[in-house]
């Protein structure tokens, strides 16, 4: 992006607050379960007790005599859905129990209290069959699937590794592990539904107004445009509410069936089995290098999960594809399917477990060859994209890992494990890249100038605390050249110009783009007029399908550098993280502050990753252990004293309008494997199966 376009966009770069501020902090946001249509009824499903079999009966004589009930509903009377290429939407289609907690029924009643009650009185009988719920290294189900998450091919190989992994004069080959990890945002998903003469009315918590629409218009077999999504605040995703689930499906389903309108809302215990999560990971990483540290092979090979009844096959490997120059490199993913959950999105999926893996043997490979980790990734740094030949747009890693090692001191750490000492605390260090590809999908939008001579922008972005309204308000207001509080933007309802989901960072780079064509063609409308305004204003739109079609080839993504400081107790093994800094290269930054409250979130996350969250597979009952946030443990503020995120300034012609990359995930990426090093640092011990417990370390 050039000097004169940065000039011609005063508002995109600073620091606005948030528009919707004000009604988020008085409590006037409303969220999916705070709409209340007349004459609601309340939902409550009914999760299945085995892991593997079928229903046998399903007696509801004891659930209808709760006053206040008024349906039990169930695979025997349940209204007929259209078949979906995701089976998990089949609900209550079948007698099949797939996974413990899958959804067997829902009781609809007058008030939430009834509604419960008789959910616990549902007397269900099951014809159990024996489960297998554990992800091994040999398990012997384990199998290629045609391609993972997000496109990429399941393999990729270049040259001769395993020859030149025998013949590497330094060799790492180490196995990584990453447990099943759960989405825990702060509002639970919920959704609001009614049907009436116009079809169906959802208000959801959701990532994506536009994708429900189209997926709950094809199970019940309807137009698109009878369905209508409202999506205006969204307490948190993280990629569980990315894809359209069982819940909205059951609250669409059990309205219909009672002919009126209907709320659910998903427990904290019922989403550790109906909302997705991050698979379990087993790792191999081998790196061949040669004694100054320069890579001659890299094979990195994962090993995931999925459910007996839909594949989701998470692209653990391919970070690897794009990191480090090699000759020779391997990447393989291979899913078991079990019977378990689906496995779905987690922030950064695939980039989040496998940097883990690949950042932690890059620290064990720097001290096999004696060399600086952050001197052993420059030296790897490559020309073009390892894996297509293509070149970067950008790639400034190697400048995030030089001021990152200026602003946290690094020039100063004693190489040596175990060296520095506080009081009872061994203090150490460590250093991981990040990484997240560059994204742009299709989306449209309008822009309108009011007779009034304010201007309306809209588009069916969907805002998940991220702060989509104000950066896209500083868009418009920059192409429309005009200010913020001129400009008003219209998004959460999939009513308006249809727009991507807000995941895989990239709903600001993609509904950005609709909404700066949108205005220029506004603007263009404008001046054909002349200046002449009809009463009831003027509009414009745009659909941005064919310009990202027609983007030159370019491999895109975001880089960054994480370092860690982790105190660790000598006598009790408690790791305390003192310092996280995170310095990125994410094209230009539309709004710092919020941002800074993305990194940061990130990182916390990947804090979070690092050394407390773990989801407790029980083999015996095929069901998580600690479902709830009480005995799943995530971290909070106090468990770091001192995060900072900070970014480089990067300038990217081939994005996008505003020339800017996502934030929203690159920020956990690697964090977890800067953390592991530095604990590695402070106490000589390689934790390489996360999470990084008390008992691993005493020792």
């Amino acid at each position: 992006m050039t000097t004169t376009a940065r000039t011609a966009r005063p508002h995109v770069g600073t620091a606005l607050n948030r528009v919707e501020g004000m009604e988020k902090v008085t409590g006037r946001a409303r969220y999916a379960f705070e709409h209340s249509p007349d004459d609601l009824a309340y939902a409550v499903p009914v999760q299945a007790t085995i892991a593997r079999g079928e229903i046998r009966a399903m007696d509801v004589q004891k659930a209808h005599t709760v006053p206040g009930v008024i349906a039990v509903i169930w695979h025997g009377n349940a209204p007929r859905l259209a078949p979906a290429d995701n089976a998990e939407l089949a609900v209550l289609q079948s007698a099949r129990v797939a996974y413990r907690g899958q959804y067997v029924a829902v009781v609809v009643a007058e008030n939430l209290e009834a509604a419960r009650e008789a959910a616990r009185s549902l007397s269900v009988e099951y014809a159990g069959e024996p489960h297998d719920t554990e992800l091994r290294a040999d398990h012997p189900r384990l199998y290629r699937p045609d391609q993972v998450n997000g496109g990429y091919p399941t393999d990729s190989e270049h040259g001769d590794p395993d020859a030149a992994l025998e013949a590497a004069p330094i060799l790492v080959d180490a196995t990584y592990s990453t447990p099943a990890e759960h989405n825990n945002p702060m509002e639970p998903h919920a959704t609001v539904a009614r049907w009436d003469a116009g079809g169906l009315t959802l208000y959801d918590s959701t990532q994506g107004a536009s994708s429900v629409r189209a997926t709950l218009a094809a199970l019940f077999t309807m137009p698109p445009q009878n369905v209508r999504v409202i999506a205006p605040h969204v307490g948190g995703g993280f990629g569980s509410k990315g894809l359209p689930l069982a819940p909205v499906v059951l609250a669409a389903l059990a309205a219909k069936h009672v002919t009126r309108p209907v709320k659910l809302a998903v427990s904290r215990q019922q989403m550790f089995a109906v909302t997705g999560y991050r698979t379990p990971t087993i790792q191999r990483v081998r790196l061949g290098a040669n004694p100054d540290g320069r890579l001659t092979a890299i094979a990195h090979e994962a090993i995931e999960q999925c459910s007996t009844i839909q594949e989701f096959a998470e692209q653990t490997t391919t970070p690897t594809r794009i990191m480090y120059a090699a000759p020779n490199r391997r990447t393989t993913h291979r899913v078991v399917k079990l019977d378990v959950p689906t496995p779905s999105w987690m922030r950064a999926p695939g980039e989040t477990p496998g940097m883990f893996a690949l950042e932690s043997a890059m620290d064990e490979l720097a001290i096999a060859c004696g060399i600086d980790p952050v001197e052993l990734r420059v030296r790897n740094e490559p020309d073009a994209d390892p894996e297509s030949g293509l070149p970067f747009s950008s790639r400034n890693l190697v400048a995030c890992l030089r001021e990152g090692a200026r602003r946290f001191g690094w020039a100063d750490r004693d190489p040596t494990p175990g060296a520095r000492i506080e009081g009872r605390t061994l203090v150490g260090s460590g250093v991981a890249a990040s990484t997240y590809p560059v994204y742009r999908s299709p989306s449209q939008a309008t822009a309108r100038l009011e007779p009034d001579g304010r201007y309306t922008v809209r588009t069916a972005a969907t805002d998940i605390g991220t702060g989509a309204r104000t950066v896209l308000t500083q868009i418009a207001a920059d192409a429309l050249r005009t200010s913020p509080d001129r400009v008003r933007v219209e998004i959460g309802d999939s009513a308006l110009p249809p727009a991507v989901l807000a995941g895989g960072s990239m709903g600001t780079a993609s509904w950005g783009t609709a909404v700066v064509r949108a205005c220029e063609a506004l603007l263009a409308e404008l001046d054909r007029r002349g200046g002449d305004v009809p009463a009831d204003g003027v509009e414009a739109g745009a659909d941005t399908a064919g310009e990202v079609r027609a983007e030159e080839r370019f491999s895109r993504h975001a880089f960054g550098a994480q370092f860690a400081e982790v105190g660790v107790d000598v006598d009790t093994g408690e790791a305390r993280v003192l310092r996280l800094l995170g310095v990125f290269a994410a094209g230009r930054i539309i709004n710092p502050k919020t941002a800074r409250s993305q990194l940061i979130g990130g990182m916390t996350m990947g804090l979070s990753m690092a050394l407390f969250e773990e989801s407790v597979m029980d083999r015996e009952f095929g069901d998580y252990l600690n479902r709830d946030l009480a005995q799943y443990h995530v971290a909070s503020c106090a468990d770091v004293r001192d995060i900072e995120a900070a970014w480089i300034e990067e300038d990217d012609p081939h994005l996008n309008p505003m020339g800017s990359k996502g934030i929203g995930e690159i920020g956990i990426v690697g964090t977890a494997a800067a953390i592991a090093n530095a604990v590695h640092h402070a106490t000589g011990i390689r934790v390489r199966d996360l999470p990084i417990r008390l008992d691993k370390l005493l020792r």
